[in-house]
């Protein structure tokens, strides 16, 4: 992923920052649709959920990247560099994580796990980069990790203790991102990356999706995987981050994790069970603090 570089506090209420917002907005709207779609999709086999969601995002970036850049598509994408490869990968290997996760799991449990990723990178750039972590950050993590645990217990007795490991796999992945692209000084551009991200995806996927069974409503949902719940949101998140600090961002992209939940409550019934419930519930409630006490700190020093 790209390292976003900081912009206006949030307390600033410029047009430009308006946008912002509401761009971000946006990108957290289209991201919480993931869960519904895949509970929507006949298709039983992950891998080929993940091949033809994977085909559909790479040809709307192939898309956008052409209306953007026109002629210098090839051009663009091989700035990206062997940073953005390794980008890439690491969001491929998101890609994997979340639908494996979530054909194993409910949906909460698999948002909340994966939206600890600004505490994967704090731990991660203390372990690789010896960057130093505030006591605030320190007492969030430990908040976060309390609810973790809740979750992990639940799943010892409903059998989703694997689902949950696998959604811990993207903010793994996130952290490892973001820390090679700070070792390397390196600021690559989020929609050749995510181009790079399907294509990688569709390669890992299509030998262990095959033979590919989709019906007709699963192209059409698939097609709104791949369009509309990823691709059309990392533009959206792209755009946004051209006003918003990083840290705007992730509370902004919070909208995921309370939305996705939500809707496939309400199309399919899926309640997560009160101990799943009580332990998202601290973990976003100390995300959404870390995010809140991030500003306001940035705030105060500018």
């Amino acid at each position: 992923m790209p390292v976003q570089k900081d912009s206006n506090p949030v307390l600033i209420a410029t047009p430009s920052h308006r946008k912002g917002v509401l761009l971000m907005i946006g990108a957290g709207l289209c991201w919480s649709t993931g869960g519904i779609l895949v509970r929507s999709v006949v298709l039983a086999d992950p891998w080929e959920i993940i091949f033809w969601r994977s085909v559909f995002l790479v040809l709307f970036m192939i898309g956008i990247l052409s209306a953007w850049h026109r002629e210098k598509v090839f051009e663009k994408t091989l700035d990206v560099g062997l940073s953005g490869i390794l980008a890439g990968a690491l969001l491929a290997s998101t890609f994997f994580f979340f639908i494996l996760s979530v054909t194993r799991n409910t949906v909460a449990n698999t948002l909340v796990l994966m939206s600890v990723g600004p505490f994967f990178v704090a731990l991660s750039g203390r372990i690789f980069l010896k960057e130093r972590v505030c006591y605030r950050t320190w007492a969030t993590i430990s908040a976060a990790l309390a609810g973790i645990l809740l979750m992990f217990l639940e799943g010892l007795d409903s059998g989703r203790t694997l689902g949950n490991l696998l959604a811990l796999g993207v903010p793994v992945a996130f952290a490892l991102n973001v820390v090679i692209l700070r070792r390397t000084r390196a600021a690559v551009s989020m929609a050749p990356t995510v181009m790079l991200a399907g294509i990688f995806s569709i390669f890992v996927s299509l030998p262990l999706a095959w033979p590919l069974t989709p019906t007709l409503r699963d192209f059409v949902v698939l097609g709104v995987m791949g369009w509309v719940q990823i691709g059309l949101g990392c533009v959206l998140m792209v755009l946004a981050a051209r006003s918003l600090s990083a840290a705007e961002i992730g509370l902004l992209a919070l909208l995921e994790t309370i939305l996705g939940p939500l809707w496939v409550w309400l199309a399919f019934g899926e309640r997560p069970t009160d101990m799943g419930l009580a332990g998202g519930g601290i973990v976003l409630f100390a995300l959404l603090l870390n995010g809140l006490l991030g500003i306001t700190d940035r705030t105060m020093r500018e």
